[in-house]
């Protein structure tokens, strides 16, 4: 089993895509990607705007050979969108190959309207190839009954595990637990998985409780002393907090935390959580975000400015 992490926060965006290779089987989880509309007031840096577009390219490219299709919910960083916005990933741009896969999928039950138009649009794009799948297994994948989407009353809806095994190795995708809800740490645990994904708490937002960070970390903390190799990325990346909480949580387990830059032995790009300093170092024209999104500009200029940063585009 070979495990590609193709987008997250410490990979330079909003999601939490990955690939898992099989001998028979190439399975993308969550095949979305977003940037952040507004933070601090700004709209995406022109660098982030170029990493969303470099990782929307190897999402495409890994649908054109993959088996199977997850979507564990439909947020527009985890799904693509009839209404993407120019950092999102437009359903438009699909290879054709999407109506070949196999496509499991999180059912329409508790979703808001606009959720539940987004699981329709893509029914209607896939349709047959499109099964609900929580609860339900199929060969080397299993899916979990619905979990909530961070914590049981956050009202943010619920999301569906992924169950990957191969002769004597266990992967999970996590998607959005955010760590909140014990007893999906629990369900997590449950699947004996040697490997797991997951979203870490959103340390960024100041809606996040002490109890809820208390128990983030103790269910973190649980999660790492029973799986041999965690990693946690996702909400906990957009923020220098959630860079040091992970490294505080390898710290106190005694073993290694990964993110999602870890794990793939890059170097952590934390680009929403520096968006400030990324305009002050390279600025960007009033304009520019108006001109991107009708085809006049290209984030391009900002590569090489960003190589002195250490930042792998």
């Amino acid at each position: 089993m070979n495990i590609e992490i193709i987008g997250a926060e410490s990979l330079g965006v909003r999601g939490l895509c990955c690939l898992v290779t099989l001998p028979d089987r190439r399975i993308v989880i969550d095949p979305g990607v977003s940037l952040g509309y507004v933070r601090h007031g700004l709209l995406p840096h022109p660098l982030q705007v170029a990493m969303g577009r470099r990782v929307r390219e190897k999402i495409l490219r890994v649908l054109e050979n993959a088996t199977d299709v997850v979507f564990s919910h439909f947020h527009g960083d985890h799904v693509p969108l009839v209404d993407a916005n120019p950092y999102q990933l437009s359903i438009r741009v699909l290879p054709p190959r999407i109506y070949k896969l196999r496509c499991w999928s999180k059912s329409n039950n508790d979703l808001s309207a606009d959720m539940s138009k987004r699981f329709h649009d893509l029914a209607e794009l896939l349709g047959a190839n499109m099964q609900v799948a929580e609860g339900c297994s199929e060969g080397p994948l299993s899916f979990s009954r619905a979990v909530p989407h961070g914590a049981p009353d956050s009202n943010m809806g619920t999301l569906m595990m992924t169950r990957i095994e191969m002769s004597d190795q266990v992967f999970v995708h996590a998607s959005d637990i955010q760590l909140l809800d014990g007893p999906t740490v629990d369900r997590v645990i449950d699947f004996r998985p040697d490997i797991v994904l997951a979203a870490g708490p959103p340390l960024y937002l100041d809606r996040l409780s002490k109890a809820g960070r208390e128990r983030a970390w103790g269910n973190a903390v649980r999660l790492a002393q029973s799986i041999d190799v965690v990693i946690l990325d996702h909400h906990l990346m957009r923020s220098e907090e959630g860079a040091v909480w992970l490294d505080e949580l390898s710290a106190t387990v005694g073993k290694k935390v990964y993110c999602a830059a870890d794990f793939m032995g890059r170097p952590r790009q934390l680009l929403e959580a520096e968006r400030v300093q990324l305009y002050e170092q390279m600025p960007v024209p009033e304009k520019w975000h108006d001109d991107y999104a009708n085809g006049r500009v290209t984030p391009d200029e900002y590569l090489g400015a960003s190589r002195y940063r250490g930042v792998q585009i």
